[in-house]
């Protein structure tokens, strides 16, 4: 105030000072608390004024705000934070003072603590401390050089500003407080995603320094923990392993998206190779053991990298790539480390598209079939016909069934996927059958391991052969070698269902583990079908061809019938041939068919065959 300006009362201060401390927010308090020391210290006259605030989780006392401004503050300034154990006794008292305190010149002991700390004359001093509930927050104090008398009055004023000043300082850590819980994790204290991207929004801005790195830290098997212990113990051994994060990565931006999942992004620029090394060293340190619940545990982690250049990558990019590069660890069998790349990138699309779009096709008829042949290569007699499925996609052309089998089975399609399979399958091979073209000929459809598992499966598939009025032991159901001992007492149960249906069995892709040898006695098969893979390099690979050999000696052995796929020269057509194996399928002899050229085939009764078992082979 001006010395032309008539003073306003102690009340009109009062309501002044409460209209500005009601606008303050986080952002702005210190800047108004600053405005109202101003205002202060002009109006009661004195030469400096401060704001403090406890810490009493540190015994401490924090300088918030002051007036005038000190240009000449050393940095660190020795009076921003000051420890009550340390002060003198006349500071201690702002730690759990109640009420107002006046120290003046007359005051002996308080003038020679000033005079040795400050190197300053004698001075007088009032104190408000800031008082919430029962606990003293903080202190509000006005310091004159020389003696200052101050009233009863304007004391009443001080404890009525020091509570305005109180109210803020709730509100302000109040406001701090959704701030952080807002941006932060609850269990481990991290980051959330919603800081994640904003931190991410802005270190990807354009004009910002990169390359920024993105490390997806993803645990492995986490489950089996909550399974074994329960999910208290699954939660301690996450905050264990987030606090192992903080202490590796001190200076980086650390966030827990959910679950076991993490993301730790480095302050710096940082290269593929640095990021890739940094992953590789948190995967070191997150295997680490664990004490929970007496148990000493560990668990693997598995961290996709991905870089971004700020102004080109989004933060949804990154972020994306990163949880692709993590995908591709953990489908490599986890505990390593994945760095994202194109033709990354490229398979996870398409995998997405296969998958957004699967369902709708198998309900709206963009799959058909195809047929395989199965021929005796001896006279080219047609003897089966393999069941295709195809998917005619609108952007990616033709699709094989290796191009989605695996994500239906992922997603839970596979059931849906096989059911219509066997039917329109059945369906097609009864009017074969109506047409006189299919006599003695045997369909096969190929079974996911999701479908033989199921209950009832033996009388579904019964229900359709008796739809089609398809006798027994014209269709044979495929089985790949690796699903019959997942789970042998089910699949034990299910053969025989099928066998009692009049449904043959037959075992796919044999010779790939021979996990199920010992079974083969015990099983209801009928059929062994020599993988392609042990069939491709017959005559020139001398291993491949000791497999085979001991896969038809086997199927001899049991009285079982013997097909070789994937026949595609007539050097390997020759070495089956003359060593006992003549039902085969594969290029050489035809490729796949569509269902009227099937019948087209099946009324010819034969391919042609140009080649025989020689002696020399």
């Amino acid at each position: 105030m001006s010395a032309d300006s008539p003073p306003i009362s102690l009340d009109r201060l009062v309501t002044t000072v409460a209209a500005r401390l009601m606008a303050a927010n986080a952002a702005t308090s210190v800047v108004v608390s600053q405005e109202v020391l101003a205002v202060l210290v002009e109006y009661f006259d004195v030469d400096f004024s401060f704001l403090r605030h406890n810490d009493h989780s540190v015994r401490a006392s924090v300088l918030i705000a002051e007036w005038p401004l000190r240009p000449d503050v050393p940095d660190p300034d020795p009076l921003k934070v000051v420890y009550f154990a340390d002060a003198d006794p006349v500071f201690a008292q702002a730690e759990h003072a109640k009420t107002p305190t006046v120290f003046r010149p007359d005051d002996d002991d308080y003038q020679k603590r000033i005079a040795e700390g400050r190197s300053l004359p004698q001075t007088s001093m009032a104190a408000a401390p800031l008082v919430s509930g029962d606990v003293t927050t903080g202190v509000l104090g006005f310091v004159k050089i020389g003696d200052r008398e101050w009233k009863p009055e304007e004391i009443n004023a001080l404890e009525a500003i020091a509570s305005l000043f109180a109210q803020v300082q709730a509100r302000v850590a109040a406001e701090e407080r959704l701030r952080y819980l807002a941006e932060h994790d609850d269990l481990t204290g991290l980051h959330n995603r919603r800081a994640l991207i904003e931190h991410l929004d802005e270190r990807l801005a354009e004009g910002r320094p990169g390359p920024v790195a993105a490390l997806y830290v993803d645990l492995d098997r986490l489950k089996t923990i909550n399974d074994y212990l329960g999910h208290s113990a699954g939660d301690w051994f996450i905050r264990v392993l987030a606090e192992r994060l903080r202490e590796a990565t001190e200076t980086s931006m650390i966030a827990r998206l959910g679950g076991d999942e993490f993301v730790v992004v480095p302050a710096a620029p940082t290269s593929a190779e640095e990021a890739e090394r940094l992953a590789g060293r948190l995967c070191a340190l997150l295997r680490q053991r664990v004490s929970v619940d007496g148990e000493m545990l560990t668990r693997t982690a598995s961290i996709g990298v991905a870089l971004g250049s700020p102004g080109r990558d989004s933060t949804s990019d990154l972020l994306r790539h990163a949880d692709q590069a993590v995908l591709t660890a953990k489908g490599a069998g986890g505990n390593q480390v994945a760095v994202f790349s194109d033709e990354m990138s490229l398979r996870t699309d398409y995998r997405n598209d296969i998958e957004l779009h699967l369902q709708d096709v198998i309900e709206n008829g963009a799959l058909f079939l195809q047929y395989l042949p199965e021929v005796d290569m001896r006279t080219g007699e047609v003897l089966a016909t393999e069941a295709l499925v195809r998917w005619n996609h609108p952007t990616r052309g033709l699709l094989s069934p290796a191009s989605f089998i695996a994500v239906a089975e992922s997603i839970n399609l596979a059931g849906d996927l096989g059911r219509w399979v066997l039917r329109t399958a059945c369906a097609e091979f009864a009017r074969w059958r109506a047409l006189g073209v299919a006599e003695g000929i045997v369909l096969r459809v190929n079974v996911s391991p999701v479908q033989l598992v199921t209950d009832g499966f033996a009388a579904s598939v019964a229900d359709v052969l008796r739809e089609f009025d398809l006798n027994r032991g014209s269709v044979c159901l495929e089985i790949t070698e690796s699903v019959v001992v997942q789970d042998m007492e089910m699949t034990s149960v299910t053969l025989a269902g099928l066998r009692d249906a009049g449904v043959l069995v037959a075992i796919d892709d044999f010779g790939t583990g021979f996990s199920v040898l010992s079974h083969l006695k015990s099983l209801p098969v009928d059929v062994l079908k020599i993988d392609r893979g042990f069939v491709a390099d017959l005559g020139t690979n001398p291993d491949d061809l000791a497999i085979v050999r001991a896969v038809i000696a086997l199927a001899e052995a049991f009285e079982l019938e013997l097909v070789a796929e994937g026949v595609e020269t007539e050097v390997a057509a020759r070495t089956l041939l003359h060593h006992g194996c003549h039902r085969a399928q594969g290029f050489l002899l035809s490729r796949p068919l569509s269902g009227d050229d099937m019948a087209a085939l099946l009324a010819k009764g034969r391919v042609a065959v140009h080649y025989s078992a020689s002696p020399s082979v």
